[in-house]
């Protein structure tokens, strides 16, 4: 399995307050359908944390999938359910980054 992170935006970089308080509220509603879903389209992605931020990203969600196709699904769903923007990213746990370095 890799594992992922996903940053998610619920409204523009530039949205008023008001508007992204309205999305949060509207965002934990639709949580546990999101979560459904990709339990039902992706039973093979394993959820390590899901944090909420304070900055220019609204959620961090850090997931094993065991490829970017399956992490592809998760992004979609998300913005299936209300998110504005998603990035994904793989992450390499920095022992396997070293050992690649030492083999180079």
């Amino acid at each position: 399995m890799r594992t992922f992170v996903m940053m998610t935006r619920l409204a523009p970089h530039d949205a008023h307050f008001v508007e992204v308080a309205s999305k949060l509220q509207t965002r934990e509603r639709l949580g546990t359908a999101w979560v459904d879903k990709v339990k039902e389209k992706c039973p093979e992605v394993h959820f390590l944390a899901h944090y909420a931020l304070l900055g220019p990203w609204d959620f961090m969600d850090i997931y094993e999938a065991p490829d970017e196709e399956t992490a592809a699904k998760v992004s979609i769903i998300s913005r299936a359910h209300g998110a504005h923007h998603v990035e994904s990213w793989v992450a390499i746990p920095n022992k396997q980054l070293s050992d690649l370095t030492d083999e180079i």
